[in-house]
């Protein structure tokens, strides 16, 4: 039986944009991947509101630093085969980071934390899969649109940047805007058609990389 880690934020604790509430369990991007996977393997799903990769936000009541809550996480959840990362969103708000650049080398670190982690037991590090998330999107929502002003063309940097860190570092990617979009509500977050449309998209490539 393999293990997949689904490390990321809202969009992948399921975010619903029209309900200010969370998807039903079954539209979850990670709970599709796993109806898709079945009993071969286990899907963990790790998404908090907020999640940076590694710079520090406050404004919440959970610790939203990617980077100092992960390695926790890979111990908890160990032995793992596979951690997929879907962060950066987070990153570009103003207050925050703001620079697709420095979500790219905040994802580095994730990456450098994974692979040099003191696994339980002596556990093998597992794989990687990058996953760069849809970009941002205008939005008549005033508090999204303040929140994330003037990034939408950074968020439309991801992709490629993710696609050149996986191509360097060895790990794989997968460019989530290839099946879904965020959604016109507040230009963030995903439709449940949408996040469901990324555990579908997500399937073949995890398949092979878990060597299912």
């Amino acid at each position: 039986m393999k293990t997949a880690l689904c490390y990321g934020d809202s969009l992948t604790w399921g975010f619903d944009p029209e309900g200010q509430g969370r998807h039903a369990h079954q539209d979850r991007w990670p709970s599709v991947l796993q109806a898709a996977l079945g009993d071969q393997a286990v899907i963990v799903a790790e998404g908090l509101n907020g999640r940076t990769t590694v710079w520090d936000d406050h404004l919440a009541a959970a610790d939203r630093n990617g980077a100092r809550m992960l390695p926790s996480v890979l111990s908890s959840h160990s032995p793992l085969d596979l951690v997929i990362f879907m962060l950066g969103t987070n990153d570009l708000k103003p207050l925050t980071c703001g620079k697709a650049y420095g979500v790219r080398q905040g994802m580095q670190r994730l990456i450098e934390i994974v692979r040099y982690h003191a696994y339980p037991m002596a556990a093998d590090a597992p794989d990687i899969l990058l996953v760069s998330p849809p970009p941002i999107r205008e939005t008549a929502d005033p508090d999204y649109a303040a929140m994330f002003s003037g990034v939408i063309e950074e968020s439309q940097l991801l992709a490629p940047l993710f696609a050149d860190l996986a191509d360097q570092l060895g790990c794989g990617f997968f460019d989530a805007a290839s099946v879904a979009t965020s959604s016109p509500v507040d230009g963030i977050h995903l439709d449940a058609a949408n996040t469901r449309a990324i555990g579908k998209g997500l399937e073949p490539i995890a398949r092979m990389m878990l060597g299912l």
